[in-house]
């Protein structure tokens, strides 16, 4: 059964951010959420369908530490201006997805300063995992689980129905008054699974079209959070990772070895058939454009996204070439953005999203590896009879491939009709995406 996220293009913002807010939350009131208005024009243009926002409640610094879940942050806006922002994306076509912070919360949330208050007679002690005999970092003369070792991120305990109920009321409130269509769970990894079963049952319960729920997974099996009874997708970092490293080392053996280990048809790939959150770049990594190292890679980088197995997912401003590296609170990665550009970096990507859109073997098909050198490789994805070959070569010659096949193809960014006959040529820092007829 298809589902309306497996032909999504997530473009994602991370709005404290791209809307220019403090870091540190200085409670003034603002409306700057509403700029996102401003992008819509631009999304329509790009061909993205979906927005993921990451947190929007209120928080003391970054989003993640928050102490609010149902109060809009202050630095963007209120309940009614993100209310316009995400029923101006629904009439443009364009579902919204919410960041949603359950694994832990800042130090100033409600049930917690009532912990420090009232120590063990607080009403909210088993929300949290506390110790009275310890202490943390800020003297509170209590230890308590942190998220990660850091003292000002408190972990919640997901084994308490309160929290539970409290936490599956915000969902409830988030998707009455702002009409989100799923959820990015954050750190899905550390959340106890057995609420991660409650809660996909819980929005399974809504009315209307399946509630996505997205979950940031790292490292381990994705089937773990990914299956019938939890998860929809998750985030594919080993894709992530071995696409620009296949680029800058120019070494496709390592990309195509995840791809296939993942996806393809030999009864222990990992994924195969299940749709998994491709991305280059996002709010906790390096931009793409900082991290390749010959810059004019970047169309070629774009067309394994928009053809690789997965959702895909693009994050603000890397659509024309905006760098980041890294710094202490993360901010260099997540620059304000007055207006989003457009060059010919953001041509092509819109491109290969029209394609990506047009053809449903590139949501839907198989993997198939093709050919393969160093610095090439040609795989292939087919879904009910069409056949779609993603063909790329980042050496400074041209290369002639080994197909092992006969057939007319329409090269679909350029519209040339190509004859196949066993080998198929690749131009020096070139690809092609092609339909087999």
């Amino acid at each position: 059964m298809t589902m309306w996220y497996d032909e999504s293009v997530i473009y994602q913002i991370y709005p404290l951010g791209a809307f220019g807010a403090p870091f540190e939350n200085d409670h003034v009131q603002a409306h700057r959420i509403l700029k996102a208005k401003e992008y819509i024009p631009h999304l329509q243009k790009l061909g993205a369908n979906t927005v993921l926002f990451n947190p929007l409640f209120q928080s003391v610094t970054h989003g993640y530490n928050t102490t609010d879940m149902r109060k809009v942050d202050e630095r963007l806006g209120t309940t009614e201006d993100l209310q316009e922002v995400t029923e101006a994306l629904k009439e443009a076509g364009i579902r919204v997805i919410f960041d949603a912070v359950f694994n832990h919360v800042g130090r100033e949330f409600f049930a917690f300063q009532d912990v420090l208050k009232n120590r063990e007679a607080s009403l909210y002690k088993h929300w949290f995992h506390i110790d009275f005999g310890g202490n943390s970092s800020f003297n509170d003369g209590f230890w308590y689980k942190n998220w990660e070792g850091y003292d000002e991120l408190v972990s919640l305990n997901l084994k308490n129905p309160e929290v539970v109920r409290y936490i599956f009321d915000t969902v409830d409130w988030w998707k009455k008054t702002f009409g989100i269509s799923g959820l990015r769970l954050d750190v899905a990894y550390c959340l106890d699974q057995d609420f991660l079963r409650q809660l996909h049952d819980h929005v399974r319960s809504f009315e209307g079209e399946p509630f996505f729920l997205l979950g940031e997974t790292l490292h381990g099996d994705y089937n773990t959070w990914v299956n019938e009874a939890m998860l929809d997708s998750c985030t594919n970092y080993e894709c992530y990772k071995g696409i620009h490293s296949s680029f800058n080392s120019r070494n496709f053996f390592e990309i195509l070895y995840s791809f296939n280990r993942q996806f393809g048809k030999d009864p222990w790939c990992l994924y195969t058939g299940k749709h998994l959150l491709a991305f280059v770049d996002n709010h906790d990594v390096n931009r793409i454009t900082s991290v390749l190292e010959k810059k004019e890679q970047l169309p070629l980088v774009y067309g394994m996204l928009f053809t690789m197995p997965g959702i895909p997912a693009i994050y603000y401003g890397s659509e024309s070439g905006v760098k980041g590296v890294k710094n202490e609170n993360d901010t260099a990665i997540r620059p304000e953005i007055e207006t989003p550009e457009w060059n010919d970096l953001t041509d092509r990507i819109a491109r290969l999203i029209e394609i990506r859109k047009a053809e449903p073997a590139l949501s839907y098909g198989d993997y198939t590896q093709i050919a393969l050198t160093n610095t090439a490789c040609v795989y292939q994805r087919s879904h009910e009879g069409d056949t779609i070959w993603y063909a790329v070569n980042i050496d400074e010659a041209p290369v002639t491939l080994q197909v092992g096949c006969q057939a007319d193809a329409a090269d679909l960014l350029t519209g040339e009709n190509i004859c196949i006959d066993q080998t198929l040529e690749l131009a020096p820092g070139s690809m092609k995406i092609l339909k087999l007829q």
